[in-house]
């Protein structure tokens, strides 16, 4: 099969190189792509917003099927434009998108279906959602209706924090469009997890969960970022809670969604809250997290090119993977500055040398010289991951890699897995 991955961060590279071991692959391809992942790919200067170079490139170089990375092209409906042009594709339609591009829909979604979630209120105009937080009270959770890279939500601890989240999305458009209409929540308490699984439309297939860290310090400190770390499996998320999440969450979102005529095909990624009562849904994304798929493949021991293909062709009943028992955890290596302003350019050393048996460096932000020198282009550059008896051992081993690469112009939180670590 000719293949093609679009997307350029470190879910990419974690499954461009997952797929890359499968025997049914004769090329593959990556748009755009970066220096990691052109070690498993053949990576194509098409960005992930050019949706009519990609279906061109699709259809010029005979792909036969095509996996979506990122949310926005998913938003914006690559999978619809490629399926018209008669290329499979793995991704939700833009309608079934909707889980993750829009938070109201999705809460609203959640309230028709049942589905236990944060109470809340949506709002275009700002002075009706400030007199919501004044009747609420703090804490309180500001949200960004729309995409906004995973930095649209504003935990606030105080009513003038709520209050300026409020004024910073919809009068300083800090995040664009995405914040034309807010949604405002209850703040909900417990242990935060993800939970990942397959869709077909019909049947579900759960995948494994796992824990990402959002606030850029140790000690979950400082703004939220797009993802500093992540490791898998989750303790949380043990077999009963498991079988919870499929059943109060899952399933009734997949049953939802076709019932109202958008047949969900993909991955569901729920980001939930675990507490005394059980499962709550904070958000749905739609496709794999980021670092959270860098766990997860390192984990998966099947070929996953095939459940992919099963997911499009609605025979997702017939697959069944198999996951390593041991450990994944993933050390995000991101650009001084980073979740603010950061300088871009800056080499790299040692990424490749780090890498041992156990042990793979997954790139985001980068690029090479013509000379070979690697270079970092964006905030979240490197994604160290390790696997371990546990999250203790892998955490060690990743750490090592970390201190193996010679990047003065980047740092990393120093406590990735630290729930996990403290129940071993």
């Amino acid at each position: 099969m000719r293949v093609l991955v679009v997307g350029s961060g470190g879910r990419e590279h974690a499954l461009c190189w997952a797929i890359s071991a499968s025997p049914l692959v004769d090329a593959l391809y990556c748009a755009p792509g970066n220096a990691g992942i052109a070690r498993e790919a053949t990576c194509v200067p098409i960005p992930v917003d050019d949706l009519d170079g990609l279906v061109a490139f699709a259809q010029s170089e005979r792909i036969d099927f095509v996996v979506v990375g990122p949310e926005g092209p998913l938003v914006a409906g690559l999978v619809d434009r490629l399926t018209d042009a008669g290329i499979k594709a793995f991704g939700p339609t833009a309608a079934a998108a909707a889980l993750e591009g829009s938070k109201a829909f999705t809460k609203d979604f959640c309230a028709r279906h049942n589905i236990p979630t944060a109470a809340y209120g949506r709002f275009t105009d700002a002075d009706a959602a400030k007199t919501y937080i004044r009747q609420q009270g703090a804490p309180i959770v500001v949200k960004a209706d729309g995409l906004a890279a995973g930095k649209g939500v504003v935990v606030a601890e105080t009513l003038d924090d709520a209050l300026a989240a409020v004024d910073a999305m919809m009068a300083d458009k800090a995040f664009g469009e995405a914040g034309t209409e807010i949604v405002v929540e209850e703040f909900m308490t417990g242990e935060e997890a993800s939970f990942f699984a397959l869709a077909d439309g019909e049947s579900v297939l759960p995948l494994a969960g796992a824990q990402d860290h959002k606030r850029v310090g140790d000690g979950d400190t400082g703004p939220n970022t797009g993802g500093m770390g992540a490791y898998s499996p989750a303790p949380v998320v043990d077999h009963a809670m498991a079988k919870r999440i499929m059943a109060e969450i899952i399933e009734p979102t997949v049953a939802g969604m076709k019932s109202e005529g958008r047949t969900f095909k993909g991955v569901l990624f729920a980001g939930l809250m675990i507490g005394p009562d059980g499962p709550r849904l904070i958000e749905y994304n739609a496709r794999f997290g980021d670092p959270e798929c860098q766990a997860l493949m390192m984990r998966l021991k099947s070929d996953l090119l095939p459940a992919l293909i099963a997911v499009s062709d609605g025979q997702l009943a017939h697959v069944d993977l198999r996951w390593d028992d041991r450990a994944a955890l993933c050390v995000v290596m991101a650009a001084n500055g980073y979740p603010g302003d950061y300088r871009k350019g800056t080499e790299i050393f040692g990424a490749d040398a780090a890498e041992t048996d156990g042990t793979v460096v997954f790139h985001a932000g980068t690029t090479r010289d013509p000379d070979g020198r690697l270079r970092a282009i964006g905030g979240r550059v490197l994604g160290v991951t390790a696997l371990g008896a546990d999250a203790a051992e892998a955490g060690r081993r990743a750490y090592a890699a970390v201190d193996r690469i010679d990047w003065p112009s980047g740092f990393c939180r120093r406590d990735i897995g630290w729930r996990a670590v403290a129940r071993d």
